[in-house]
């Protein structure tokens, strides 16, 4: 097929491909020809620069200058930049500013820096606290002591080695002693778990194996970002998706200098918004990657009482403690204080340092005398407190490092006048106290040290905990209220057409903790919470081989939304559920018993024969979960902003947690059935119609009138185009079904898009309009 090429500035769709040594250029060229006549405009690459070998991600960069080999290089690249564009379709690409791979032996830039040490020519490329570990960069790879491990450093060839581990030795270094050899080296390697209090670089989370990088200074920048930039301006690609702004020193800055580097081009960021958080107004791109919209798409289909029944259900089978599973708000702050002072610890220390020097050098009298213990004991009380990612400038700071939080924070506090330190890191953290150096740097390290904190607590520990729907804790979302009325729906649509008409919108990606079709049908438990709770107990009634009730509450759920599929990918999926809640083993401090435990009791249960009712529940839930997977999906592919559909999921896509959802998929999906027909027509009908879905487009919500006007949930886009489905369908039916409902049209003849010869006007029955599928696509054919 061979059409005209789209606007490259402005997608209609995207359709994410997730390479990898699996997938190659050439494996993405040739699925151009099916992507195309799908419907989308743009194909929309996982990171493409040089990683790591072997990487099934891409998010490990080791060479911005290059593209990565094992993909291709750069002539695969632009070979698959021309076959799309043969087919009418432009690429938007994924980039990674933050952080690279701590991976010297192929990170020529970090090799140079552990060789040189700060007077290297690319020291300032890395976020590295040469004041702290005796001027010794710290390197977390040892398995035990270095006492411990001499026997297994050794010389050879001008490099030290620790097994895979290779580093360059600092010039006339290579005949000392090994003891006096290591000391006299720009970096120190140290056993693994001091990483969590000792670190002196700051890297990406707690993630010790990707170190941050300064890409805030302008010569970094132009370095980093050289290669990016001559692929647009080139044309081979056409589009941007920056990954984890929030980590960066000063994003605002940051975004800015890239909008003015690419001409404008489309440009979305994946940018966490918390529940009621607004993107800051004065950011130059076109929105966000599209979490936001996961979680009002998600919560459309909740039921808000169902839910409320359900947590009952949950709390009653399970048992937990409020502040570890039993309370959203409890568990959430627990978790918050478990990182802070856990996988954090290095980062609240070098926080801490900064806001001492700031104390001590300060002529406010009012700022000195503060111990260094009060001033960590404020900040920490401070951060677990936030509710957003991180605060941008000092009038959001004001409005999230509040005056109440405050309050709190000082409770923490025997005596009084200790507590006047939370008034100190406070007016730091606001600007009131100076704006200096030091000033600035407290800041910028107070924002990423709160990014990272709610990024672990929230979506990495909290969300594995607190596990009465599953389905709620995704990225983003809000588990402690999951559920989104049509009117929420509606205003949140209404800004984002009105505010961001071109951001990006997600149900599914590489990062979805569980995919959109699995979503759909956990949110089915929310209108049957009764069922639910039989069904478990009549699997779970003798209690034999159960670990944990969290966990098996937790384990049946799981299986529930992904339907039949191999026992391994739910038993890996579980492990790492434990893990990461952290309440009976953790990565860091396994418990082989307990995790033994877990294997069988998912092997015998959710995966063995009493997984058969599990099954057979689902099997008579079937047409309402349907009724939810096509619901969502119409919905993403219709609301403002530009979809983006995960690889795959345009057909039926059941995926847990990575990296079972990113495994390579074959094209055509082997299963697209009605989902895949309805996700092709509304793609289509956005690459023809882009005046209806755009920038200058139009939303308006459509309500329904009658018995059962709550079950549907519609709107029109530009009065040309409208969108209806079916929510909350269990309880419609035990309602007795549509009735008399009626959903009134905008004026003119509407054609319904997937069975062209039916044509509505003016009062439509819903039950007529939706036949026998639980959504609709009208498009407007003629004037009344």
């Amino acid at each position: 097929m061979t059409s005209e090429r789209p606007d490259p500035s402005v997608p209609t769709a995207t359709y994410r491909l997730q390479l990898q040594p699996e997938f190659p250029f050439t494996a993405a060229a040739a699925a151009v020809p099916y992507l195309a006549s799908l419907g989308v405009s743009h194909l929309h690459l996982s990171p493409v620069l040089e990683s790591v070998p072997g990487s099934a991600h891409g998010y490990d960069v080791v060479d911005h200058a290059h593209v990565r080999e094992e993909l291709g290089g750069e002539d695969g690249l632009r070979a698959l930049s021309r076959t799309a564009r043969e087919h009418g379709l432009g690429l938007v690409m994924d980039i990674v500013p933050n952080h690279m791979a701590m991976a010297p032996r192929h990170n020529r830039a970090l090799w140079e820096v552990l060789r040189e040490g700060p007077k290297s020519s690319y020291a300032r490329w890395f976020d590295i606290d040469w004041e702290a570990q005796d001027g010794q960069l710290l390197l977390p790879v040892l398995g035990h002591p270095v006492g411990a491990e001499l026997g297994n450093l050794t010389v050879d060839g001008g490099m030290l080695r620790y097994y895979d581990h290779v580093f360059p030795l600092r010039e006339g270094t290579e005949e000392l002693p090994l003891p006096q050899l290591l000391d006299a080296q720009w970096y120190r390697p140290v056993w693994w778990r001091l990483a969590r209090t000792e670190l002196n670089y700051r890297r990406f989370f707690s993630i010790s194996e990707l170190i941050g990088v300064r890409v805030e200074d302008p010569e970094v920048f132009e370095a980093t970002h050289a290669k990016i930039l001559q692929l647009l301006h080139e044309g081979v690609v056409d589009g941007l998706r920056v990954d984890h702004p929030d980590g960066l020193a000063d994003p605002d800055t940051y975004l800015q200098r890239l909008h003015e580097a690419t001409g404008g081009r489309w440009t979305v960021v994946e940018k966490i918004l918390a529940d009621g958080e607004q993107l800051p107004a004065n950011w130059p791109m076109a929105g966000t990657t599209g979490y936001d919209a996961l979680r009002h798409i998600d919560g459309l289909f909740t039921d808000p009482a169902g839910f409320g029944e359900l947590l009952g259900q949950y709390r009653r089978f399970a048992a937990p403690q409020t502040d570890r599973g039993g309370d959203w708000a409890a568990t959430a702050r627990r978790a918050a204080y478990k990182v802070i002072t856990h996988e954090l610890a290095a980062e609240t220390d070098r926080l801490t340092r900064v806001a001492t020097r700031v104390c001590a050098a300060s002529p406010e009298p009012a700022l000195r005398d503060r111990a260094p213990w009060a001033l960590r004991t404020a900040l920490q009380e401070l951060l677990v407190r936030m509710e957003v990612y991180r605060p941008y400038g000092s009038s959001d700071a004001a409005a999230v490092v509040t005056e109440e939080a405050a309050a709190e924070a000082r409770l923490a506090f025997v005596i009084p006048e200790e507590a006047g330190a939370v008034d100190v890191v406070r007016d730091l953290v606001l600007g009131r106290a100076g704006d200096g150096p030091d000033h600035v740097e407290f800041r910028t390290r107070f924002a990423q040290t709160a990014s990272a904190l709610r990024a672990k607590s929230v979506e990495d520990t909290a969300f594995y905990r607190y596990v009465p729907l599953l389905s709620a804790t995704e990225v983003g979302g809000n588990p402690g209220s999951p559920a989104v009325s049509p009117e929420e729906f509606h205003a949140y649509c209404t800004r984002v057409q009105r505010d961001w008409p071109l951001t990006g919108t997600v149900v599914s990606t590489h990062d979805t903790k569980r995919s959109a079709d699995v979503r759909a049908a956990l949110a089915v438990l929310t209108e049957c919470p009764e069922r639910w709770a039989d069904t478990l107990a009549e699997v779970t009634r003798t209690g034999d081989g159960v670990p944990d009730a969290q966990l098996a509450w937790a384990a049946w759920q799981t299986v529930f939304g992904l339907g039949p599929a191999a026992p391994e990918r739910v038993r890996e999926a579980l492990l790492k559920h434990v893990r990461e809640a952290g309440l009976y083993t953790s990565w860091t401090e396994q418990e082989p018993a307990y995790e033994e435990a877990v294997t069988a009791f998912v092997t015998a249960g959710p995966c063995g024969p009493q997984g058969e009712q599990v099954a057979g529940l689902r099997s008579r839930l079937e047409p309402h979960i349907r009724a939810n997977v096509l619901g969502t999906a119409l919905v993403q592919l219709t609301m403002p902003g530009v979809p983006d559909v995960y690889q795959g999921t345009e057909g039926t896509y059941l995926a847990l947690v990575d990296p079972d959802n990113r495994r390579p998929v074959r094209f055509p999906p082997e299963d697209s059935g009605d989902k895949g027909a309805l996700t092709a027509a509304a793609l289509r009908l956005r690459r023809r119609r882009p005046d209806v879905f755009g920038d200058a487009a139009t939303y308006a919500p459509l309500v329904a009138e009658g018995p059962s006007a709550a079950h549907c949930a519609a709107f029109v886009r530009s009065g040309e185009v409208v969108t209806a489905v079916t929510r909350l369908s269990l309880r419609l039916a035990e309602a007795g079904g549509w009735r008399e409902t009626v959903l009134p049209l905008p004026p003119g003849v509407w054609r319904d898009v997937l069975v062209p010869e039916r044509e509505f006007s003016g009062d439509a029955r819903v039950e007529e309009l939706l036949g026998d599928s639980p959504v609709a696509l009208l498009e407007r054919v003629a004037t009344d």
